[in-house]
């Protein structure tokens, strides 16, 4: 695979985009709103698909639960502003205080969402996050989450990646106001 034109040996049973279409209109939505941002939280990184191009315009923190996925992302990484972080975001969420360091966080959650990780950014100060799920259903439950929190939510972008079904992509742009 090849990610901003890094190429990363995936893993067996590595998770990837339903197709490279989808995949570079993904990362063509996140870089577009992420602004111009100094340090960048990438959570839930997995093989490096938004830390990658991310890394090439601000230091990057890709925290990530699957080692193998993790691994594949550090022996690629090379040069990049590039740091990686195991972490189980579902059970240890990065907390307000540790996301303090942050101009702008992405994150893109298996189907499950990212409850626990949402309640922690909505109580942060992180002046943008840009979410991206596969699941419109967890998406919206997190995004509420979100603006209760105070973010704002100025932007949805559908992409219609999964051919032959009713599943689509979303990206969601947050903010504080």
């Amino acid at each position: 695979m090849s990610f901003a034109g890094l190429p990363v040996t995936p893993p067996p049973g590595a998770f990837l985009q339903a197709s490279a279409e989808g995949e570079a209109a993904l990362v063509a939505a996140v870089l577009a709103n992420i602004g111009e941002p100094k340090r960048v939280a990438d959570l839930f990184a997995g093989l490096g698909t938004f830390a990658v191009p991310l890394a090439r315009k601000a230091a990057v923190h890709a925290v990530e639960g699957d080692a193998a996925a993790l691994a594949a992302l550090n022996k690629a990484a090379g040069a990049l502003r590039l740091t990686t972080e195991r972490r189980d975001l579902f059970e240890n969420p990065l907390t307000a205080k540790e996301l303090a360091r942050f101009d702008a966080v992405v994150f893109d959650p298996p189907r499950a969402g990212a409850a626990a990780q949402t309640q922690a950014l909505a109580g942060s100060k992180v002046p943008r996050v840009v979410a991206v799920s596969c699941n419109p259903a967890t998406f919206a439950r997190d995004a509420r989450t979100l603006v209760d929190g105070g973010y704002v939510l100025s932007r949805v972008y559908p992409v219609d990646q999964f051919l032959w079904s009713a599943h689509v992509e979303v990206v969601g742009v947050f903010s504080r106001p």
